[in-house]
């Protein structure tokens, strides 16, 4: 019989944390050249609006670093080049938010009816 062991390392990070150009390119295992081309397709944003001079002193935050993560996982998986994985990612987002707005709907509409079987 065999047995797959697989290790799972979970990182636990502050979620005001924000990190250096360096330590994002660590985190997602990534060069500086592909987290900037990111940058300039707007998958990806600093936390402040960066002068162009100044691109080692860009922070990221931490929902930079976890688009960043998916995008590599997107780029990796399906082939994607880097217009079509930020046209993938702003539809992705948007998918996110019609179903959470969906939920809330649903959520409302299932109130309504309650207090309606109530009257």
């Amino acid at each position: 019989m065999s047995r797959n062991t697989e290790t799972l390392t979970v990182e636990i990070v502050e979620p005001q944390a924000t990190f250096t150009l360096r330590e994002i390119c660590e985190r997602g295992e990534c060069h500086a050249e592909l987290v900037l081309k990111m940058v300039s397709y707007g998958i990806i944003e600093p936390v402040e609006a960066p002068e162009r001079d100044e691109v080692h002193n860009w922070e990221f935050d931490l929902p930079a670093l976890l688009r960043l993560q998916k995008a590599m996982r997107l780029q990796r998986d399906l082939k994607m080049n880097l217009p079509g994985l930020a046209m993938s990612l702003e539809l992705l987002d948007e998918v996110e938010t019609m179903r959470r707005e969906i939920g809330r709907l649903r959520q409302q509409l299932g109130q309504f009816s309650h207090e309606e079987d109530h009257d």
